[in-house]
């Protein structure tokens, strides 16, 4: 659990729907990308590694021109649960937004050293397998930055190897891909089902809405007892 206590720590759970933290297994190792309406629209690359999904905010959409290097900050580790979370996250809440499940597929490394060495080291080339996300990639890890008052920033660059999947010349290429490989929606659509956006005040307003109803489907018995009673009374 200590592997995911960063991402426990920035989420208030009666109120987001995002899974909690727990370290899971996997039959596979996924990949998803979430595209991620918060304060600025990125993608949330996540990749499946030792029973958590490793992450990187990328502030850009993935470009498939190897010559265009996309800027990935590296984030909190996340559940697996959080692969198919799709929705809304409340204002005021962290990453606050709508969340789409952009991406998603398998992956696996290009390397004959373990996933977690290559990222230590800062350099990961894997192959994927998803809707748009094809082929050959690299993780390249960049100088760490940081700036007065905030917390160090680790970067690296999502870079798209020279194969058949890329596409020189045409960095921007995916952007039209703008619908969920989950539910078929655009981020718009799924903003606008307020449905998914969970605030624990909701079950409280729902009881009360609820509770009216009970006693009014009680009262056309209670008046029934009440009438036999009167018949008697007058026999």
């Amino acid at each position: 659990m200590a592997r995911l206590s960063a991402y426990n720590a920035k989420r208030d759970f009666g109120r987001t729907r995002e899974p909690r933290g727990r370290i899971g297994k996997g039959k596979a190792q996924r990949f998803v990308i979430q595209r991620h309406d918060a304060t600025r629209l990125h993608y949330d690359f996540r990749l499946e590694l030792d029973g958590v999904y490793k992450s990187w905010a990328v502030t850009k959409v993935p470009s498939l021109d190897p010559a265009t290097k996309r800027l990935a900050v590296e984030v909190e580790d996340h559940p697996l649960d959080y692969g198919t979370f799709e929705g809304t996250i409340p204002q005021g809440e962290y990453g606050g937004g709508t969340v789409q499940l952009w991406d998603r597929g398998t992956w696996k490394s290009q390397s004959e050293n373990p996933p977690s060495r290559d990222l230590e080291k800062g350099q990961l080339k894997i192959e994927l397998g998803g809707r748009g996300l094809k082929g050959g990639w690299a993780l390249e890890g960049r100088r760490d930055e940081t700036k007065p008052g905030r917390k160090t920033r680790h970067n690296w660059l999502l870079i798209k190897e020279r194969d058949a999947a890329a596409r020189p010349g045409e960095p921007d290429t995916l952007l039209k891909e703008d619908t969920s490989v989950k539910s078929g929606r655009t981020l718009e659509e799924i903003a606008q089902k307020t449905r998914k956006v969970w605030h624990s005040s909701k079950a409280a307003t729902t009881a009360k809405r609820a509770a009216p109803a009970r006693k009014a489907a009680t009262k056309p018995a209670a008046k029934k007892k009440s009438r036999a009673r009167k018949r008697k009374a007058k026999a």
